[in-house]
């Protein structure tokens, strides 16, 4: 079964992935099929786990080539806390392309921090969204991490050293 760890970005990602290395039964990569289109932007392997905050604009595809046969997680952070992480890469990345290719705003009218709270209401909406008629899911908060990836531990039937992987949400990966 593949699992994706769905997210607005700027709220855990990399770590969730850091944490799945020592998982046994799964691969596990973060952003790993960003070049690639068509058919191939979601051509996982069998049994892998993938976070890619990208795979909230392929739901579409997503839900056409596993529908109900995989298993979704849903990360969140802090609303305002994703904000301000993004407020910080406004100039590039999906700031940049959320302002300049989505709303058009090409000569930067709007707040940055209005613009950061758009996208992330507008990503957790489509994520939900798609999830309504998922049986395979759960809500993960980063403010929760180690409770909530024992509960992902054990939902995915993990095998592997489950200290070693809570060990890594201590660690602040690619922080602004």
């Amino acid at each position: 079964m593949n699992i994706f760890i769905l997210n607005t970005g700027r709220c855990g990602s990399t770590t969730f992935i850091k944490a799945c290395q020592p998982i046994q039964n799964y691969s596990a990569g973060h952003e790993s099929r960003v070049t690639e289109t068509g058919a191939m932007r979601l051509a996982y392997p069998d049994n892998h786990i993938e976070a890619d905050n990208r795979l909230s604009w392929f739901l579409g595809q997503l839900d056409s080539k596993y529908a109900d046969n995989a298993f979704y997680v849903h990360l969140m952070r802090d609303r305002d806390k994703t904000a301000a992480s993004f407020i910080k890469r406004a100039d590039y990345g999906i700031m940049r392309a959320y302002q300049q290719g989505i709303l058009q705003d090409v000569d930067t009218q709007l707040d940055i921090h209005d613009v950061a709270l758009d996208y992330i209401d507008t990503v957790t909406d489509n994520i939900r969204h798609f999830l309504k008629n998922k049986t395979h899911k759960m809500d993960f908060r980063l403010e929760n991490a180690n409770e909530d990836f024992i509960k992902f531990w054990g939902s995915i039937n993990a095998e592997g050293d489950l200290n070693k992987a809570l060990q890594e949400w201590s660690i602040a990966y690619n922080a602004s």
